[in-house]
């Protein structure tokens, strides 16, 4: 398991109770990310290439931006069994990485880290040659694995594109346009018109706390979703804009509890764009 974070280590942790030995390399990593892994049964080998030595299947649950890198890190050792990258990119980083072992199988996870007993259980898509033997590594009620009969690498990715590209879109959309209003001092009627005309909209709005906390990673996965729909010559607005959402709330990673204010604050303090930039028609 390359560098579990609180996703990765559970899902180790699963791999663990499944009764795989499962290893991750300290070198580097942080006491928290040590805590985690130790808690969830992860084996330290100390390095990247004693990983790659001791394993036939490693599974990458990275930040999105540091997929690629990472891949390369790994791939310079040599290592020649299947490799899962797991991570929340676009299909065209899934397939570069593709290149780098002679066995990459494709995944995405949808949902939180998973917790056994959920009436949702969190999902892995799965794609590429290889995926029906690593979803039979897993024996978990905590995680439904979907594997992609037929699709290559590539898929899983395009599958969390289109799922992540309107949740997460669509939460930094939202607390945009509510720092909008605050600023032009009609908050609380826009508030009450979304109550009235879209139920839900303005509740979903004070759920801040899981963004903030994780808005320093969702940036360079919103850069990954535009890089996708570019690709495919769709507009990438959409999506760069909400990564400068996320970007803007990124020092909140270690905020406890972060309000409603502290977000909106964040926005706010955006610097305004120079009326003497022309922008182009």
């Amino acid at each position: 398991m390359i560098h579990p974070g609180a996703m990765g280590a559970t899902v180790g942790g699963l791999l663990v109770e499944a009764g795989h030995r499962v290893v991750w390399a300290s070198t580097g990593r942080s006491a928290a990310t040590r805590r985690r892994a130790t808690a969830c049964g992860l084996e330290d080998v100390a390095t990247i290439p004693d990983l790659g030595a001791q394993s036939d299947v490693i599974v990458s649950l990275c930040p999105p931006g540091a997929a690629a890198e990472v891949a390369a890190a790994v791939a310079a050792t040599g290592f020649a069994g299947t490799y899962v990258d797991a991570n929340a990119v676009q299909p065209a980083t899934a397939r570069a990485i593709d290149t780098m072992f002679p066995d990459v199988v494709d995944g995405s996870v949808i949902g939180g880290p998973p917790v056994h007993g959920d009436d949702h259980p969190t999902r892995l898509y799965l794609s590429g040659a290889s995926a029906a033997d690593v979803a039979a590594l897993f024996d978990d009620d905590a995680l439904e694995v979907m594997v992609m009969a037929g699709a290559g690498v590539g898929a899983a990715s395009a599958v969390k594109v289109g799922f992540a590209g309107w949740t997460k879109g669509t939460a930094a959309l939202l607390l945009a346009l509510r720092a909008m209003a605050r600023a032009e001092g009609v908050e609380d009627h826009v508030l009450a018109e979304w109550r009235r005309s879209i139920p839900g909209i303005a509740d979903r709005t004070e759920r801040v706390g899981p963004v903030a906390a994780k808005a320093w990673r969702f940036e360079g996965e919103l850069r990954e979703l535009a890089a996708a729909m570019a690709a495919r010559g769709l507009p990438d607005g959409f999506h760069l804009a909400a990564a400068d959402v996320y970007g803007a709330l990124a020092d909140l990673r270690h905020a406890t509890d972060p309000s409603v204010d502290d977000v909106l604050g964040r926005l706010a303090e955006r610097p305004a764009p120079d009326p003497d930039v022309q922008v182009a028609d």
